[in-house]
């Protein structure tokens, strides 16, 4: 009585001797009752004897519960055994260890239609299944989909996907895919994330670069003329965002402000005679393959060749802004996971280990690729063009005093295969951003993906960037810091060295030493010892060489390559000489060699 709370003793007593009197050998106590109050049950002393010694009978129903409602819902997945089986997610995957051996029971039908379980020879017990060790936090999880979903309300969109990604691992951190509903709402729907193959736009960008990088066609030094904004091939126009265009630019500054025109210009003028060398350097990045990931339902992605005969003069500046290819977002994110990886590709990992009554039975290693997507210099290079986009270029909004970001932006047209580009009157975007961070030192990376804003702003920096700024300071502020704290005390005056004034400012601030005085731009060196410091500003004159002596690569070769230089350089660690020495009278354009020590 007092359990249940829905009948008095004296009433329990009556409904008790009355099936007695009747002669039924079974009474229904209660149907569906959770598992911890059948346990109290099972000590009552009425209960005690077990099912067939006049106690209690148990009839187990299982429930699938998704403990943490909605989130990761469609990743964590799940098996439908209908007339055609039906699996998705880690769930899915994984059915054969999570599902165990059925087990054989003999049941009798009850007055009133009710089935109890019955002592036979026949009867066998089940097995259960193994349990699955996801790379899932969820507290990431938790802060990737609160900070989607805000910007999908915001933006009212149809929907998007964010993934976090472990650098060093490939393991998935969080993923959320948000669908609106009929009711206005988001909910975890469909795995836009590893299913949607869609034209990436902008964010494609990165692998065209470093195709004719790595193929030595182009330089980040190389000057590129963009016009007033516009350039026509075969009668179509291709545009730049900025009005009136961008005149002329580098090669790193047609990355950083994302301009298509430039960005065809330079690849249909060195690949136009050979545009198979293009495909092929795609190709060998690995891009027309599926990741072979370890869930179900992957999306096909398309590079077309010369010979498909879709092919035609336009695919090739097309392809160069990110059109007539497709991609998953997870397939997009791999590749810069890559770079940031210093070129090595790991593949994404779901699933880290198969465990049975809390002991491994199995591990599931960490993938890697046993080459690089590219050489140190390519490789180098793009990682500084994809800082530059944050601090110079379409994504300035993510900048941010305490660590920094690298990445590219995207803003893509949707396509619909009966009205093309355009859905009615207006036109449809898919808003991107796919970087990671800290950039000197990568432990995660991002891709977020809005799909559909519909409130009239639908650029990748302030759609999809919010997101991922969101996201990178949430797990910035929870453990990066907290893993790097006690190697900021270590640091000394000596090795804080030449670099990147804000950069520098964060070292010294970090190790208790204030920030630097009397220096004007955005360049200085370091030296001398706490209390007794000396800030020299760093600056390049006319025809002279910079000294970038005590610089790491990454600034150095900003530095020089943004003052007209190009590099080469051997080693690791930070620049320890420079040829030509500095104050040497030199001519931009030519190259400085630089040779790189750790000590």
């Amino acid at each position: 009585s007092r359990m249940f709370g829905d009948k008095s003793a004296a009433e329990w007593k009556k409904s008790l001797n009355d099936a007695r009197k009747s002669g039924n050998r079974y009474f229904l106590v209660k149907r569906r009752v959770d598992y911890e109050t059948m346990l109290r049950m099972k000590r009552l002393p009425i209960f005690r004897e077990g099912q067939y010694r006049g106690g209690m009978i148990a009839e187990v129903e299982d429930m699938r519960v998704l403990l943490n409602q909605d989130l990761a819902a469609r990743t964590i997945g799940y098996v439908n055994l209908g007339e055609e089986v039906t699996a998705v997610g880690i769930e899915g995957a994984f059915n054969p260890e999570l599902a165990g051996t059925n087990g054989v029971a003999v049941k009798q039908r009850l007055t009133g239609g009710d089935w109890i379980t019955v002592r036979s020879e026949k009867s066998l017990p089940s097995v259960n299944g193994s349990d699955v060790l996801t790379t899932i936090d969820i507290d990431l999880q938790d802060v990737a989909s609160s900070a989607l979903e805000k910007q999908l309300i915001k933006h009212d969109a149809h929907h998007g996907c964010a993934v976090v990604m472990e650098v060093k691992t490939g393991d998935i951190r969080a993923i959320v895919n948000l669908e609106q509903g009929g009711d206005g709402n988001y909910r975890e729907r469909y795995n836009y994330a590893i299913g949607e193959s869609t034209e990436p736009g902008s964010t494609f960008k990165l692998p065209v670069m470093m195709a004719a990088l790595e193929d030595g066609l182009i330089d980040t030094s190389d000057i590129v003329d963009t016009g007033e904004g516009v350039v026509e091939f075969y009668g179509k126009k291709i545009r730049d965002s900025k009005e009136g265009g961008f005149g002329r630019l580098t090669v790193k500054e047609v990355f950083e402000n994302s301009s298509n025109v430039g960005t065809s210009k330079v690849i249909t003028q060195v690949y136009k005679d050979n545009p198979q060398d293009f495909v092929d350097r795609l190709y060998s990045f690995g891009l027309n393959e599926k990741l072979g990931i370890q869930l179900v339902g992957e999306g096909e992605p398309l590079i077309r060749y010369p010979g498909d005969k879709l092919w035609s003069g336009l695919t090739l500046p097309q392809m160069s802004y990110g059109y007539e290819v497709m991609m998953t977002p997870l397939q997009i994110l791999t590749f810069y996971n890559a770079v940031a990886n210093d070129g090595k590709l790991v593949k994404p990992r779901f699933v880290s280990a198969i465990m049975k009554n809390g002991q491994l039975q199995k591990q599931l290693p960490v993938i890697e690729s046993n080459r690089s997507l590219a050489s140190k210099s390519t490789i180098e290079k793009v990682k500084i063009m994809m800082e530059g986009v944050v601090e110079r270029g379409t994504a300035m909004n993510l900048r941010n005093t305490e660590y920094k970001i690298a990445g590219k932006t995207g803003t893509a047209q949707i396509a619909n295969a009966n009205t093309g580009y355009r859905s009615g009157t207006r036109m449809l975007y898919q808003a991107s951003f796919v970087g990671y961070f800290p950039a000197e030192n990568p432990l995660y990376s991002i891709i977020v993906v809005v799909n559909a804003p519909s409130n009239g702003v639908y650029y990748g920096n302030i759609v999809a960037g919010t997101v991922f700024r969101e996201i990178s300071d949430k797990i910035y502020a929870t453990r990066f810091f907290k893993e790097q704290e006690g190697e900021r005390e270590k640091l000394s005056i000596a090795e804080v060295g030449a670099g990147y004034m804000p950069d520098l400012n964060i070292v010294l601030r970090n190790i208790g030493d204030g920030a630097i005085k009397g220096v004007d731009g955005n360049w200085a060196s370091v030296s001398g010892e706490k209390g007794n410091e000396r800030y020299t500003a760093v600056v390049s004159e006319a025809d002279y060489v910079p000294d970038v002596t005590n610089m790491s690569l990454r600034d150095a070769m900003f530095f020089l390559e943004d003052n007209g230089y190009r590099v080469r350089y051997s080693g690791k660690g930070k620049v320890k000489r420079q040829s030509p020495e500095p104050g040497t009278k030199y001519y931009r354009g030519q190259i400085v060699a630089l040779e790189l020590r750790l000590n």
